[in-house]
């Protein structure tokens, strides 16, 4: 029996077929927009607010027509023939107009009703923010559209690639997936038509305290410590939480974050992620299924990016605030070297020179009083175990910036696991390695060097036993707040030309790889900072 078709689904078919195509793939997005039309649906989808002759969130079925739907309210005249309404929230300030779509959905609900054996008089829309109610007559030629487009979105969720997204199109001003669909910027080139997308109006929560533990109730997360409460948040405003070192999180907690898909990612003290939590269901699995082939096979073309556009970006960082023009011009003509790599171990290569060379002036970069005063040395990158203070902040920061990139690799549906530079046999998250590089110098290694320069951080907040630089509370404390500072600043993003947070262009990045790997996307170009 062939499989039945959401009638919103139809709809949105009816809409934009890439929009179709996104629902399906589980893509959803967390607007304004979206949530003023699910608080004005609400009465509609509570059955116990059905009355005597109006009842609320009707199921429907219909194997003759392919679909499986919901009524929002059907009402019963003396007869007990029923005629369908219809909730839609509509702004004000827009007229409230039947449009193509609305006039298909409610013709396959009416359908579904009489395959059903019910009795259908009447068809209607309710337009809740402007209190109109509208009457829908239909016609044959409304029932046979319903019935092809019925058709038409079967083949495109049959379709093994996305349909290509709306050019220049006055729907997608209005479509609330315009944030995951990104229709401007598939062709790599300027926005010159940019229709603004708001960041969230939300925040990732980061639990430092040893010892504390956070919890949920009456919709706030709340964090305590030895029955002192530390802290509350209301979890509407939270995007994420990320936990560091000895920290507790309650059941009830996780279990709510998780339910509004929510990522939390875990960390030790010093910045190493060692785990993260997601909820079971998310988008896209054909295109991740695609993702482990392409992993598999390999994508030199993806690795070249990583690699180029991460030695861009150090060589811009040290022209910048450092003092070595030899370098500066080597790292441009190791840049260009990656773009042309025949391999992977030639990749490697040209990356651990590119690093050597960078990390050789990074000392540069601090201003020499604060070198001087705090008795900074830093001879080369080490990792863990740190050897010096910079080191120490340098993990810590790479770490925060990991756990941001996993949260917008996870968002895509996309596996962290399955990548194209680094090695999933590592058991790392490859792939979110891989998108991480391009963000060190613009994000990490800056938020490192305005902390030491401005004085935020000292090497006093980090400890030194048996050879190692541990970062202490403090100076975790104050790189936290230098990083959340900075990847909520905005900047002029240099392939699409309008202003977008730190973020945010993690997401659109990630992105960019998905369309890649699913088909939709010509090559992946990195962010070059200026």
């Amino acid at each position: 029996m062939p499989k039945l078709i959401p009638i919103s689904l139809v709809a949105h078919q009816a809409f934009c077929p890439r929009r179709a195509w996104l629902e399906a793939m589980g893509e959803k997005t967390d607007t304004h927009q979206v949530e003023i039309g699910t608080q004005a649906h609400t009465p509609a989808d509570d059955p116990t607010g059905s009355r005597a002759r109006r009842y609320r969130a009707v199921d429907v079925i219909s194997h003759d027509l392919g679909v499986t739907g919901r009524c929002d309210t059907v009402e019963l005249d003396e007869n007990a023939a029923m005629t369908i309404v219809e909730h839609k929230a509509t702004p004000v300030r827009r007229r409230p107009e039947v449009t193509e779509p609305m006039r298909i959905q409610i013709a396959l609900l009416a359908g579904a009703l009489a395959d059903m054996g019910y009795p259908v008089s009447g068809q209607a829309i309710y337009f809740t923010n402007h209190h109109t109610r509208v009457d829908i007559p239909l016609t044959p030629a409304d029932r046979a559209l319903a019935r092809d487009m019925v058709a038409d979105t079967a083949r495109t969720l049959a379709a093994e690639q996305a349909p290509p997204p709306l050019e220049d199109d006055r729907r997608c001003s209005r479509c609330s997936h315009i944030s995951v669909c990104l229709p401007d910027e598939r062709p790599l080139t300027p926005v010159t038509r940019r229709i603004v997308v708001a960041d969230p109006d939300t925040q990732v929560l980061h639990l430092t305290t040893p010892g504390s533990r956070a919890y949920v109730t009456r919709g706030r997360i709340e964090v305590s410590k030895s029955g002192e409460k530390l802290g509350t948040f209301p979890i509407e405003r939270v995007q994420g939480v990320v936990v560091h070192g000895n920290v507790d999180l309650s059941s009830g907690l996780i279990r709510e974050l998780l339910w509004r898909s929510l990522s939390v990612v875990w960390c030790t003290s010093s910045g190493r992620v060692t785990g993260w939590a997601r909820a079971a269901q998310g988008p896209n699995g054909g295109p991740r299924l695609l993702q482990h082939l392409a992993s598999q096979h390999g994508r030199i073309d993806l690795a070249r990016q990583f690699v180029a556009t991460k030695i861009a970006n150090q060589a811009t960082l040290l022209r910048r605030h450092g003092d070595a023009p030899t370098a500066v011009t080597r790292l441009r003509e190791l840049q260009r070297e990656a773009l042309d790599s025949p391999s992977l171990t030639n990749l490697f290569g040209i990356e651990g020179d590119a690093a050597a060379r960078y990390f050789a002036h990074f000392l540069t970069m601090l201003r020499p009083k604060v070198v001087a005063t705090e008795g900074l040395t830093f001879s080369t990158r080490t990792r863990r175990p740190a050897r010096d203070p910079i080191n120490a902040a340098l993990n810590f920061c790479y770490g925060l910036l990991t756990a941001d990139v996993l949260r917008a690799v996870v968002a895509c549906g996309l596996d962290p696991h399955a990548g194209f530079l680094h090695s999933s046999g590592r058991n790392k998250p490859a792939l979110a390695l891989d998108l991480v590089e391009e963000f060190r110098a613009p994000i990490a290694d800056s938020v490192v060097l305005n902390a030491f320069n401005n004085g935020e951080i000292h090497t006093r907040d980090f400890s030194t036993a048996l050879g190692t630089t541990r970062i202490g509370e403090r100076g975790r404390k104050a790189l936290i707040t230098g990083y959340e500072r900075r990847v909520t600043g905005t900047f002029r993003h240099p392939i699409f030309g309008y202003d977008v947070t730190w973020r945010r262009a993690m997401e659109i990045q990630a992105r960019l790889v998905l369309g890649v790997i699913d088909g939709t996307q010509p090559r992946y170009q990195g962010i070059k900072t200026r």
